[in-house]
């Protein structure tokens, strides 16, 4: 089976001979196609014909798939292309063709999976393996399918400046990054893991470019604005007089990792930052025309990452359906479980201490902690979530975010200790949001996850000096000694420290972790997924008692109710013996207890079928 995405601008593989070359570059009054030969040594140049609305055009007979090319466009410099498919030497260097219908999909009988069924897997290509590449990963996939992972979620592939990024850094968001491997080889890893049964989706960046290798400021400063502000850079302009063909090439990568890598979900990176004050807005533009490009009885997953908390994205159709996107990573819930777990109150977690226990009862039945309040600040967050089902939040212990943005990069595993870790665990998994674990955790890693990227030196400089100064009002970082203490993010060291290191898996306390959590997915796949696909979302409540307690209800709409009873505190709670004799005791963290109190760390689920 062949697939490909039709795209209006870059290079296109004809059917007959040659291929055709579109590039939009209304600042420029002529552009050269440049193509390299066979023998990667000599080039030519070939006139692009000019036409309306900024729009270059050719066509090369002699072009095909693995020529390399670029484009001229004044003053002796050569740009790639920025709707390049692959960019095999950088950033900085010609692009090459690749054809889409080049590679032969075995996967035609995929419709991937219910959102239901999700448990996700962050995963970065380049640390989760020695290799870091997307072939050592795909030898990962039987062991991620045993885990009971359904759905792998990769960090951004967009190709990034030098040889190592988390991704985020992006200046080609068709072109997966060389780092790891070919595009073929990432549409391998992707079949592969779907004749597992499991789901691929890729974290997309679509509010800024990086900071080295976009020349879009030269052939089309109109991909920007300064209206608007972002933290990582020039702000992307969705609403401005030239936006059609800006919202257009956003729109059309969500299209090409559908159509031709076949992927089966985007994760959208902090949208908060995406600003765009026309109708309809770029986030439901995108969402729409997936939705009509999608096929009858595929299922594709949108997922947001948002920190304003718009719960209006995430609405359901009267069926059930989400209109939009399907659910938002529950960062509010993730800051509750860490303070609750390692005592941690600085930085955002300030905003979470004051009763985290009641915080995480709201989050387990409402979605977000914040629903429009206040924070500290003084700043509202957030929109009223209560109306959602739990399928909207997508909830996690750790991500690439929450170790990576700390200074030394830490996993919980070495911040809380080991009986608050299995008990916040616990309710991750078996509570009816869909679950995420990061890379490692499953097994208990205390491998670090630093902050990396391999830029210019003078840039390279500029950020390392720029992280350091970012953690001084940290009373562990505020004298020079202690700064110089945190990792060069461009030090290949860094990059080096952040793999994970697999050995340390085999050891009888990881062991003991991975066995943990293998054990309760599938206690949810066998006692608690069954039971999320019927209508109507499940009904919920929580009730707050002293020091840690806390109790939860689901119903859900085939009558069926989960229950959880938990002391997440380090001193034990009296409490009425108050159980439901007739419900199905499906996991508890202690084998037995003393009647009238609950031990610490105390974690007991219950099922009553309807």
């Amino acid at each position: 089976m062949k697939r490909a995405h039709d795209m209006p601008f870059g290079a296109a593989v004809l059917p007959g001979k040659g291929a055709r070359f579109r590039l939009w570059a209304p600042a420029l009054s002529q552009v050269g196609l440049i193509l390299r030969s066979d023998e990667n040594v000599a080039e030519i140049e070939v006139a692009m014909e000019k036409l309306p609305d900024g729009w270059f055009e050719t066509v090369a007979e002699n072009a095909k798939a693995g020529t390399r090319y670029g484009f001229s466009v004044g003053k002796g410099l050569i740009v790639p292309d920025p709707a390049s498919r692959f960019q095999p030497d950088g950033v900085h260097a010609l692009s090459e063709i690749i054809d889409g219908e080049a590679f032969e999909w075995l996967d035609e009988n995929w419709k991937g999976r219910p959102w239901e069924d999700t448990v996700i897997y962050e995963l970065h290509v380049g640390t989760f393996s020695p290799e870091g590449t997307y072939a050592a990963a795909e030898r990962r996939l039987d062991y991620l399918a045993q885990l009971g992972i359904t759905a792998i979620e990769l960090m951004p592939l967009s190709t990034a400046p030098g040889e190592r990024n988390w991704g985020y850094d992006g200046v080609y968001p068709f072109a997966p990054t060389g780092n790891y491997g070919t595009p073929d080889e990432l549409k391998r890893f992707i079949q592969s893991a779907h004749a597992r049964g499991m789901m691929v989706f890729l974290d997309v960046v679509y509010n800024h470019f990086g900071p080295e290798g976009n020349y879009l400021h030269k052939t089309a400063p109109q991909f920007f604005t300064d209206r608007y502000h972002t933290p990582w850079g020039a702000a992307i302009d969705f609403d401005g007089e030239a936006s059609r063909t800006v919202r257009d090439f956003f729109v059309h990568n969500a299209l090409f990792w559908l159509e031709e890598f076949n992927i089966d979900g985007l994760r959208f990176d902090a949208v908060h930052a995406i600003f765009d004050g026309s109708k309809p807005h770029i986030l439901t533009e995108i969402a729409d025309s997936v939705r009509r490009a999608t096929p009858v009885g595929r299922h594709f997953h949108l997922v947001l990452e948002n920190d304003k908390n718009e719960a209006r994205y995430l609405n359901r159709e009267k069926d059930g359906h989400p209109a939009a996107y399907v659910a938002q990573w529950n960062d509010d819930i993730h800051h509750v479980l860490h303070v609750i777990a390692t005592g941690e109150t600085s930085g955002y977690y300030q905003h979470y201490a004051d009763d985290p226990i009641s915080g995480l009862g709201r989050a387990l039945t409402e979605g977000f902690v914040f629903q429009g309040e206040p924070l500290g600040d003084g700043k509202s967050r957030g929109e009223a979530s209560k109306h959602l089902p739990p399928s909207a939040f997508v909830s996690f212990l750790q991500n690439h975010d929450q170790i990576g943005n700390r200074a030394l990069g830490e996993r919980i595993t070495t911040l809380a200790p080991p009986e608050a870790l299995r008990a916040i665990t616990a309710v991750l998994l078996l509570s009816p949001s869909p679950p995420m674990l990061f890379m490692g955790e499953e097994w208990g890693s205390t491998t670090p996850f630093l902050f990396f990227c391999d830029f210019s030196p003078e840039l390279a400089a500029a950020v390392r000096d720029g992280r350091r100064r970012e953690f001084a009002h940290f009373p562990a970082f505020q004298d020079e000694a202690a700064q110089a203490r945190i990792p060069d993010p461009s030090d290949p060291e860094t990059f080096e420290r952040s793999k994970l290191n697999w050995e340390s898996a085999t050891h009888d306390e990881h062991r003991a972790w991975l066995e943990l959590h293998t054990y309760l997915l599938a206690l949810r796949r066998s006692h608690i997924a069954p039971h999320l696909t019927k209508s109507p979302p499940p009904a919920s409540q929580y009730a707050r008692g002293p020091e840690g307690r806390l109790d939860v209800a689901w119903t859900f709409g085939d009558g069926s109710r989960l229950s959880l009873r938990a002391n997440l505190c380090a001193q034990s709670v009296v409490v009425s013996d108050d159980l439901d004799r007739t419900a199905e005791a499906i996991y508890s963290t202690h084998e037995s207890i003393a009647a009238g109190s609950l031990p610490p760390w105390y974690v007991a689920f219950q099922l009553t079928t309807g």
